[in-house]
């Protein structure tokens, strides 16, 4: 069997960063190291949320489980370094891919004029065999960011929708996704990694099995991707896409 390709560090020479998730705990399931990484070197890195994560919880309500996810990940944010995140109120677990997305998205790329935008696995499955499906709105959120990019970069498409175009991405890195080919060294950062899953208290003593471990399961996939990255004991791996 041939050995697995090596990873390409993927370029973090910016200043500006919008991650664009579904749900409170999708960064931090394998891309919050970055985020540390990239707030230690000075980079501005804020968070847009599409939902409030509320449908997550089965044993709180709606309205008190968004109350709690929003303050998890805020906190979240906080042990990486980020004091910026947003939410647009789209409903959990029922996220649609649409012109309304579309727009909301493209206006928050207007407002903070990233030259990195990071998003989760927009793929149908999490591994390259299609054995472990992805969930219906990471798919939609994934989507509907690398069109936005597209259209936040058209003045005529969304006019007035967040201020003046933009169109200065370098590249939409995709967390978690199958096809990566790109990773970031984030030996320096796992601890600040751990501790913004971590903060997802109330989420994770609800999950049952390896996701409800936060250490074991960040340091086991930080440990895996840095095999592929020369140089690095811990890395995030990403899948990068150019505008």
């Amino acid at each position: 069997m041939a050995a697995a390709e090596e990873y390409l560090p993927l370029p973090d020479d910016v200043d500006q960063v919008l991650v664009v998730v579904a749900h409170p705990d999708d960064m931090e399931y394998g891309g919050a190291g970055a985020v540390a990484r990239w707030t230690s070197r000075g980079a501005r890195v804020t968070y847009l949320l599409v939902t409030r994560g509320e449908a997550g919880i089965d044993t709180l309500p709606p309205d008190e489980c968004a109350r709690v996810r929003e303050a998890e990940q805020r906190a979240a944010c906080a042990a990486v370094g980020v004091s910026e995140c947003e939410f647009l109120d789209h409903p959990d677990g029922l996220v649609e891919y649409s012109v309304a997305l579309r727009r909301d998205i493209a206006a928050a790329l207007r407002r903070h004029r990233p030259q990195l935008v990071v998003t989760g696995n927009h793929r149908e499955s999490w591994d390259a065999d299609g054995l472990y499906l992805n969930q219906a709105d990471h798919i939609a959120v994934g989507r509907a960011v690398i069109d936005a990019v597209r259209d936040a970069a058209n003045r005529w498409i969304f006019p007035g929708a967040g201020g003046e175009r933009w169109d200065g991405v370098q590249g939409v890195a995709l967390a978690g996704s199958p096809r990566a080919r790109h990773a970031v060294d984030i030996s320096g950062h796992l601890d600040a990694a751990v501790a913004s899953l971590q903060a997802h208290e109330r989420y994770l003593a609800a999950l049952s099995g390896p996701m409800a471990d936060a250490e074991a399961f960040v340091r086991r996939a930080a440990e895996q991707a840095a095999e592929r990255l020369p140089g690095a004991t811990a890395a995030a791996r990403f899948e990068l896409l150019h505008p």
